[in-house]
């Protein structure tokens, strides 16, 4: 107790550099804490990124491939999945429900999905949360479209702005004699339905339905006012969302869909798919841990610093503490307790401006990014941490108190010029 009281009153008499250096330990505590909550904040959200989905079909390929271009609208489907494949597969006795994926076409960058109203019932994100509407309604017309909230904000759309539909992902050619109506714009969800224009499968059969080998045919030409007579129903989807009547039937519908014997088709659990392919990214995580752990060890390192340079204006000090009956020990002990003191009260202060910062601007994180940011007590990993560092900054004061402990009496009592 001697020696806490003692270590207080030294700090005391130093406290411009003990603040600074308390400052310099909570910012770099608080930046780990940050990166951490950022990166299992991140995680959370790429798990979530669909949810409440038993089962992803499509095309035989691999099942990452499938999730990207399913879910995350990256590369393109191998073959499709006919028609009569999706009804079998949609009237299996265990399925509750489906969704049909409809991709191919594109708009300005962004891709263009084809599928039913209820997708936005279906799709699910974040531990089950619902896509919502900022403005409008789910398409209804043929050609009405439901924009991603970041297609919307791109581009500059409002509600009725007309839109034209190019052909393809990388291509020049539209379909400007079908020109489609914005009925609806989505919340922002920091998913790929951010980035996704949404329409109706018939709308998709509509504007290719005088096309052919990539191309409008001119024997063939028909116009947006007749193609509403004609027959839309889709000839084939990229892919499609599977809802189970009993999550016990998942398996066993996955294994019927990768053996059916019409189309070599593939069946994937979307939350394996996604952990696979977090493994391939996960790389940035392990970068920016590793960063912010080097940001905490230059603060240690400055407090270790902080201490030895207050050695030589301190000498006297020590010698007295010596000559009163202090022992060796007891000055290296006077030491490590206030390195023990600066990185306890550093710790506790990064802590506390971390949760402000969070409590502030995680609303707007959110709204912004689509990143969900916990306000939840630190984990038991996160404790684990803060346990370290405090231990690193002990341990780091460990030179200069010894250092100190080699002080001899005459030493400090001797006057340098």
């Amino acid at each position: 107790m001697i020696l806490l009281r003692l270590a207080l009153k030294s700090l005391r008499n130093r406290w411009i550099t003990a603040v600074l250096t308390v400052l310099a330990a909570a910012l770099s505590v608080a930046l780990f804490l940050g990166v951490e909550k950022i990166r299992t904040g991140a995680k959370a959200s790429f798990a979530d990124t669909i949810s409440g989905v038993d089962l992803i079909v499509g095309a035989r390929s691999g099942g990452v491939q499938l999730l990207l271009y399913s879910v995350f609208r990256i590369g393109n489907a191998t073959n499709n999945v006919t028609w009569e494949s999706y009804q079998d597969i949609a009237a299996l006795d265990a399925v509750d429900w489906a969704v049909p994926l409809s991709l191919g076409d594109s708009h300005r960058g962004f891709r263009v999905l084809g599928t039913t109203t209820e997708y936005f019932d279906r799709y699910r994100y974040r531990a089950g949360r619902s896509l919502a509407f900022r403005e409008g309604r789910r398409f209804e017309g043929l050609f009405d479209a439901v924009l991603g909230a970041d297609v919307a904000v791109a581009l500059g759309y409002g509600l009725g702005d007309p839109i034209i539909v190019a052909h393809g992902i990388a291509s020049f050619t539209e379909h400007d004699d079908k020109p489609f109506r914005v009925a609806g714009i989505l919340a922002k969800t920091g998913t790929p339905v951010d980035r996704t224009v949404h329409v109706s499968l018939e709308a998709i059969e509509a504007i290719h339905i005088d096309w052919q080998s990539g191309a409008r045919d001119p024997s063939r030409l028909v116009t947006a006012e007749a193609v509403r007579d004609m027959d839309l129903t889709p000839k084939a989807v990229t892919a499609a969302m599977l809802g189970m009547k009993s999550r016990l039937a998942t398996f066993r519908v996955q294994r019927a869909i990768n053996e059916y014997a019409e189309k070599p088709l593939l069946a994937i659990l979307p939350g394996v798919a996604l952990q696979e392919l977090w493994d391939l990214v996960g790389v940035a995580e392990t970068a920016l841990t590793g960063v912010s752990a080097m940001v905490v060890a230059a603060a240690l390192v400055g407090m270790a610093t902080m201490i030895f340079a207050s050695l030589n204006e301190r000498r006297r000090e020590m010698a007295i503490l010596r000559a009163v009956g202090a022992r060796p020990r007891t000055i290296m002990a006077l030491l490590m307790t206030e390195a023990a003191i600066l990185s306890a009260v550093g710790i506790v202060a990064g802590a506390a401006l971390l949760y402000l910062a969070l409590a502030i601007a995680r609303p707007y994180v959110d709204a912004a990014f689509g990143l969900y940011l916990p306000l939840e007590p630190p984990a038991l990993r996160e404790l684990l941490s803060l346990a370290a560092i405090f231990g690193a900054g002990v341990a780091v004061s460990l030179l200069p108190a010894l250092h100190a402990y080699r002080l001899s009496i005459a030493d400090g009592m001797t006057v340098r010029t």
